[in-house]
């Protein structure tokens, strides 16, 4: 398994950047930020789902519904934290002195 992972280049890295700048119009932080929540929610669903269809007795691998939600969970605890470091930001600008 370890195999299988490759080294990423420099120019891979930089090439991924320039594409998201321009799907995302130059860096728009909103739409940025509109895009993360909106993600966090679509796997907080397909989490939900998952946990429905275990229950309903649909689903019978408890292991894909147990790692929906643990997805669902630490990508809401990243966008909670990214929460966090903004409002800290926005409150440290707002003590500064003109």
């Amino acid at each position: 398994m370890v195999e299988s992972i490759k080294g990423v280049s420099v120019a891979q890295i930089q090439e991924a950047i320039s594409k998201q700048q321009i799907s995302t119009g130059a860096g728009s932080f909103t739409s940025l930020l509109q895009e993360s929540i909106a993600k966090v929610s679509e796997v907080q669903v397909s989490a939900d789902k998952a946990i429905e269809g275990l229950a309903k007795g649909e689903a019978t691998n408890v292991h894909e519904a147990m790692i929906a939600v643990e997805e669902a969970n630490l990508s809401f605890n990243m966008m909670l934290q990214v929460r966090n470091k903004l409002l800290a930001a926005y409150e440290e600008i707002m003590r500064m002195q003109l």
